[in-house]
């Protein structure tokens, strides 16, 4: 196990008219998890989940991905359920939370990840429910000095009923990540009108080494602390559906810097901007990729190396 993800796992329901639905896996953490899985990187899980027909198909869907799921517990609490609704420029979400599997998420004792694991991804609707808000931010701060932490708030604005508490603690999430990958959307939820820039330079007060910003189809900046930002647009691709574009980008970070050696604090403050760009490259082409079908739907290593060697041809 390289890298590992704790978070929720659910079902996702989009609209396809009406009151019609399309299931399909999915949470931000999960997706992360299957994009860096089928990239290649040996990859682990950290959840619970309900052993109702949603929570085994969750399970089924993981092992099939080749993710390590030693670390996922088990539960007769339901599985949360989001139900998806696509607008011309966003997405409208409805989720279903109360008492389920992952938001009881609550161990007596922490994982103990392996040594090999270099990186740990956390955030999204995990964040917004106790027991496993607290917990999570727990074992985030326990791998200080273990292994380095992506945080990805992957915000919904109809889970946190306390903008100003979620804002406060999110300044405690910052603290404990070496990496911050954020949309530009998670950027005005919590700085409201204030420029990209001025955002990612409070963020990097808090201790991170650097701060991905991503603005969709336009791509994303890279500010780090005393550097100008990069930034860098992914390659063009036919937009079919752009849910679970940025899990697939973390993910593809996550997989660009482990492959550049990137698995210690001084490796990810040292990396030089060619080294970035590198990696925003291929995070943007697996992002781009994963908008080319329906849903959350990650591509596999060969097909992002192709578009890579098209888009450089």
């Amino acid at each position: 196990m390289r890298i590992a993800f704790v978070g929720e796992s659910l079902i996702d329901f989009t609209a396809a008219g009406e009151l019609a639905f399309q299931g399909h896996v999915g949470g931000a953490p999960t997706n992360s998890a299957v994009a860096c899985a089928r990239l290649g990187v040996p990859t682990g899980f950290v959840t619970q989940l309900s052993t109702d027909l949603f929570g085994e198909r969750l399970l089924a869907y993981l092992q099939a991905n080749g993710i390590d799921t030693r670390f996922v517990l088990r539960s007769d609490a339901p599985s949360t359920l989001a139900f998806v609704e696509r607008t011309p420029t966003s997405n409208r979400y409805a989720f279903y939370t109360q008492g389920t599997a992952d938001t009881r998420w609550a161990p007596a004792e922490l994982p103990a990840l392996p040594a090999d694991c270099r990186w740990l991804q956390f955030g999204s609707i995990s964040l917004l429910q106790e027991p496993a808000a607290s917990r999570i931010t727990q074992f985030v701060e326990a791998q200080r000095g273990r292994r380095l932490v992506l945080f990805d708030p992957n915000a919904r604005p109809s889970l946190i009923p306390d903008l100003a508490a979620w804002r406060q603690r999110c300044t405690r999430w910052l603290a404990a990540a070496d990496l911050v990958k954020m949309s530009d959307e998670d950027a005005q939820l919590l700085a409201p009108d204030r420029p990209l820039d001025e955002m990612a330079a409070d963020c990097l007060r808090h201790g991170p080494k650097a701060v991905v910003i991503t603005r969709g189809g336009e791509g994303a900046t890279l500010f780090r602390p005393g550097a100008e930002p990069l930034a860098l647009r992914p390659p063009p691709v036919r937009v079919a559906d752009t849910i679970g574009a940025g899990d697939t980008f973390a993910a593809g970070l996550l997989v660009a810097l482990l492959e550049r050696g990137v698995d210690t604090a001084e490796a990810l403050a040292t990396l030089p901007a060619d080294g970035w760009l590198a990696v925003l490259r291929f995070a943007g082409a697996a992002a781009a990729l994963n908008c080319t079908g329906e849903g959350a739907n990650p591509p596999q290593r060969a097909e992002v190396d192709a578009l890579l060697m098209q888009a450089s041809s």
